[in-house]
């Protein structure tokens, strides 16, 4: 650093009215800036223009503004003796140390760096896992989550990695006993938290789920997410209305069994598909509707020659969800029925993009023909919703104007499958 005459030095530079000086070099110096060239100051005060004369030595200048010399400077710093360094190191004297924004910033690269290293090897050998790590680090929302602080996120994906390795559970654990048993706190994964939010993306990575649209229920989204990763969150109000699926070895195939033993409809809860689900043999399709009374009918009209109905109940809720993707990964075929409303319509939308399902009676020219039956229906309302599937079918509702619910046609529907 060379030699520094202090109270020389505090003299020439400590001057309040070169504050601003000061802080202008200070500034250059985290910004990894040269301190050479001419800074300009204005509007100066009287004081300030002052002290900068007296800095240098001469009667001070007209004007409102001042222009210092950095170069200037330096020199006579060097060469009265005040400060050997000059002065990049007379300001550091005074004013204390300065990280480099440069350091700074490749100092907290680094850190972040570290930070996913333990969920980066949680990933490893898992594609899909390894994948969504790659997209959280891109997208910046660990950094959200953590207020910005590597330590904080640190400490934070290292939960992550303890509890991710956990996953998939078996049996049907509830979401507060998992967390309880990989965190050590059961409330470590409620729904908002920073660990939760980022477990629910991990869950949905691993099941292969994306997260909900805007015509989605996000609660349910989040037990479906949860549940195809074996974890069991508020299991029991999410349900599913079923006909003559077959039974099989487990309990809850025991519960078909028994039902369809008398063609009785039976509601599934989400525990039960996920604790004990059914196994599916002998069973090539399934009728997917939206209203239980139509469910209600087909028991009533079809009994034991029933086909296998799954009922949404309006929106799919998870429970119909998981059960609608076993029959698919079990090669059912699922065909899907509901309101020729624009309601139905974006249920139909949902199906579409989630699973591997087809249209059963739901087109534009089975609509036409509802249309020719029941005139006088109720007429259409709401935003108008495209069909994913069928867009002549959206063309005509919006044309003929009339809402044709699935109760209207159900005796058809029926006949259908007999």
């Amino acid at each position: 650093m060379g030699r520094i005459d202090r109270e020389r030095l505090n003299r020439l530079l400590g001057d309040p009215e070169l504050a601003w000086l000061l802080d202008r070099v200070r500034r250059r110096i985290e910004l990894g800036q040269p301190t050479r060239g001419t800074i300009v100051h204005r509007p100066a005060t009287p004081a300030e223009r002052g002290a900068v004369a007296r800095l240098f030595g001469r009667p001070p200048r007209a004007g409102r503004g001042l222009s210092v010399s950095l170069d200037e400077l330096d020199g006579l710093l060097r060469l009265s003796g005040v400060h050997e360094g000059g002065l990049e190191e007379a300001v550091l004297t005074l004013t204390g140390p300065v990280t480099v924004r440069a350091d700074r910033i490749a100092d907290e690269q680094r850190a972040w760096a570290e930070a996913f290293t333990q969920i980066e090897a949680a990933g490893a050998g898992r594609a899909e896992l390894a994948a969504w790590v790659d997209r959280i680090r891109a997208s910046g929302v660990v950094k959200r989550l953590a207020g910005g602080s590597p330590t904080t996120g640190r400490a934070l994906l290292d939960a992550l990695a303890s509890a991710v390795v956990a996953l998939p559970t078996s049996g049907g654990e509830s979401l507060s006993a998992f967390a309880a048993r990989v965190t050590g706190r059961a409330h470590a994964l409620d729904d908002g938290s920073p660990l939760g939010t980022l477990m629910l993306g991990a869950a949905r990575a691993l099941a292969g789920l994306e997260p909900p649209g805007p015509d989605e229920s996000a609660a349910e989204a989040r037990r479906e997410a949860w549940a195809a990763v074996g974890v069991l969150c508020d299991e029991l109000s999410s349900i599913v209305l079923t006909l003559a699926l077959p039974g099989a070895a487990s309990a809850t195939g025991r519960v078909l069994a028994a039902a369809g033993a008398n063609s009785e409809p039976v509601w599934l809860t989400l525990r039960q598909l996920v604790r004990t689900p059914p196994q599916w043999h002998g069973i090539d399709s399934v009728l997917v509707v939206e209203n239980p009374s139509v469910v209600a009918l087909a028991a009533d009209a079809l009994g034991a020659r029933c086909p296998p109905i799954v009922c949404t109940n309006g929106q799919p809720r998870a429970a119909t969800m998981v059960l609608l993707r076993s029959l698919a990964a079990a090669g059912v075929r699922l065909r899907h029925h509901g309101d020729f409303d624009w309601g139905g319509l974006t249920i139909g939308n949902l199906l579409h993009r989630r699973l591997p399902i087809e249209p059963y009676h739901f087109s534009r020219d089975a609509y036409l023909r509802a249309v020719a039956v029941h005139p006088h229906a109720a007429p259409l309302t709401g935003s108008v919703t495209p069909a994913s599937w069928d867009s002549g079918l959206t063309d005509a509702m919006r044309e003929a104007g009339r809402r044709i619910e699935e109760e209207l046609v159900a005796n058809d529907l029926l006949e259908t499958l007999r």
